[in-house]
């Protein structure tokens, strides 16, 4: 039930129209539930005296309440099957909000084929809830609250005889219903585990093959395919038990009536009329008992998806903006980390980190992999979080910055690059709005000078479609040095106070290096920029160059004074000198 009252919410923009919907329902059950008054009606009629007016008036009556009926029909299932497309599209919008709003390392502890699953299986499932289960559930309780009488009013004898079978209904539903709430949760959680590896075989199909493990890989996928199969077929065998033992008990009304019916008629305790009114009526309730089988079944498996669904709704995102939060002054650059200590899930990564980065200025972080270059750069954005008043922007806590004004203002360029399966053009203006926008008083870059300055454009030009050239997902048509200069572009599109490029060269050859770093001067002017690199070609022109060993900074200071330090960066500057001259001998 808790469940159910948080779903409600998602009924409130449309109770009007449900509302509406249920009392078409209402109507339409009482003039459905008509007509089998009438049919009783007429019978008695024409067994008196047959008449040409009475053969026609009843028929055409009978018509008319029909047609009446299944207009209330088409709108009541028009009104919520419509509301709960609605509802769905809501939910679908605020799992993903939800899902957009999380941070990184939320992603890194949950699978994306779980995520995918309960975006589509599970939704599809909680909108059942809404349209078929009300509007089957509404017309069985109507048909219930309306029919009952009408028969008790025919024959309470007979009615009370009929009623025998009804506790052993109960009791189907009731037990068949729990065990499909108990299979069907779990069938979702395995759905997503399926998904989840479809997806990884997916994405790591090159890989796949490369090492030749097709045949494995689809050994192992059937087997979870297979598993999958036979947990179904598992819930099918509770799901198709409940209609045929249904049909059984309500056949057995059948034959209580006719058995106690029909002699009833025969010594005119009831007429003829009444016995087929009874009987139409039996019919009527038949189905609407069949159908609360049906709206059970919908519920269970509704409010075990449900379940799932809200477990992302309830999950908090770690990085969000404070409640006080406000908007502050425009971002000139100014960085500063004072005495920074970061852990990974209680695992120190960062200690001791003090750096002041100046408004304008570049400063580059090398050292080893796994020296917490990566994190220290991602604590900037709030890509991760530091500790309150460890990282400051202009001399404020990130953490007073709303995270949509502290992330406009950084172009960042990650370690591992993503690009979109759209056009060059699409991934380039990913962070802006429009092409030609402003932004801070001054006109966006172009597309083309983005890519100039990346060192990309030279490449598009060899493309069939140039710039609305389309790189398929995550890029997969790109070398990895495109893929990496593309993001490049899309971050100098911006035109960010801030430019961080985490490692963001290392897949281009030397050449293109320089010429990217041309182009990066005249961009760097004016903006602050923090470059991640293990080659020292790539930020040998800083202005600091801060080197990092196992989080924390062990050298500063500009190429010069790190050279005559004879330290770190100097054994790793000597060590580059020399890779370079035995490939120049090779």
């Amino acid at each position: 039930m808790e469940e159910l009252r948080k779903f409600a919410r998602y009924f409130r923009p449309y109770r009007g129209r449900v509302v509406f919907g249920v009392l078409c329902i209402l109507f339409g059950m009482i003039f459905n539930l008509f007509v089998p008054y009438l049919v009783g009606v007429a019978i008695d009629e024409l067994s008196k005296e047959i008449t040409w007016d009475k053969v026609f008036y009843y028929p055409l009556v009978i018509l008319g309440v029909s047609a009446v009926g299944s207009l209330f029909l088409f709108w009541q299932r028009r009104l919520l099957i419509n509301a709960s497309r609605d509802i769905e599209y809501d939910m679908r919008r605020d799992f993903y909000d939800a899902l957009v709003d999380q941070p990184l390392e939320y992603f890194t502890n949950t699978r994306v084929g779980d995520l995918m699953a309960r975006a589509t299986n599970d939704l599809g499932a909680v909108r059942q809830i809404v349209g078929p289960m009300i509007l089957y559930s509404f017309q069985a309780i109507f048909a219930l609250a309306v029919v009952l009488p009408i028969m008790f009013s025919i024959s309470v004898k007979l009615t009370l005889f009929l009623l025998i079978p009804l506790p052993f209904v109960s009791l189907t539903v009731k037990f068949l219903g729990q065990q499909i709430h108990v299979r069907f949760e779990k069938i979702q959680e395995f759905f997503s585990g399926i998904t989840a590896r479809a997806q990884e075989n997916l994405n790591g199909a090159r890989v796949i093959r490369a090492y030749a493990q097709e045949d494995s890989e689809i050994g192992e996928f059937q087997k979870l395919n297979t598993e999958y199969a036979d947990k179904n077929v598992n819930l099918v065998k509770f799901a198709a038990a409940m209609r045929p033992l249904l049909f059984f008990f309500i056949g057995l009304s059948f034959v209580i009536i006719i058995a106690v019916g029909v002699p009833m008629a025969v010594n005119g305790e009831i007429t003829a009329g009444e016995f087929s009114s009874f009987i139409l009526y039996l019919q009527r309730m038949i189905w609407y008992l069949i159908a609360l089988g049906y709206v059970v079944n919908l519920y269970q498996r509704g409010t075990a998806s449900l379940k799932r669904f809200n477990a992302i709704l309830e999950t908090e995102p770690t990085i969000s903006d404070a409640e006080d939060v406000r908007a502050q002054p425009k971002i000139k650059g100014r960085i500063e980390f004072r005495n920074l200590n970061f852990a990974y899930e209680d695992e120190p990564t960062l200690s001791g980190i003090d750096l002041v980065i100046e408004a304008g200025k570049t400063v580059a972080l090398v050292g080893k992999t796994g020296s917490g270059k990566s994190t220290l750069v991602s604590l900037i954005p709030r890509i991760l979080e530091a500790p309150e008043g460890t990282v400051l922007v202009d001399d404020i806590p990130v953490r007073r910055f709303p995270l949509k004004q502290l992330r406009e203002a950084i172009g960042f360029v990650q370690q591992e690059t993503f690009l979109f399966s759209n056009t060059i053009e699409s991934n380039i203006a990913f962070g802006v709005n429009e092409l030609d926008a402003p932004q801070n008083g001054k006109s966006r870059l172009t597309v083309e000078k983005a890519a100039a300055v990346a060192g990309l454009a030279g490449d598009i030009k060899e493309f069939p479609n140039k710039y609305k050239q389309l790189v398929g997902e995550r890029g997969i048509t790109l070398s990895g040095g495109q893929k990496q200069r593309t993001a490049i572009a899309r971050a100098v599109m911006r035109d960010p106070r801030i430019l961080i490029l985490d490692d963001s060269l290392s897949a281009v050859d030397t050449l293109t290096e320089e010429k990217i770093l041309h182009g990066l001067r005249d961009v760097r002017i004016g903006r602050t920029t923090v470059i991640v690199s293990h080659r020292i070609s790539t930020i040998r022109d800083a202005d600091l160059i801060c080197v990092m060993h196992e989080g924390e900074i062990i050298e500063r200071g500009n190429h010069e004074q790190l050279i005559a330090m004879n330290g770190e960066y100097a054994d790793l500057y000597q060590r580059q000198l020399l890779e370079e001259e035995i490939e120049a001998t090779e």
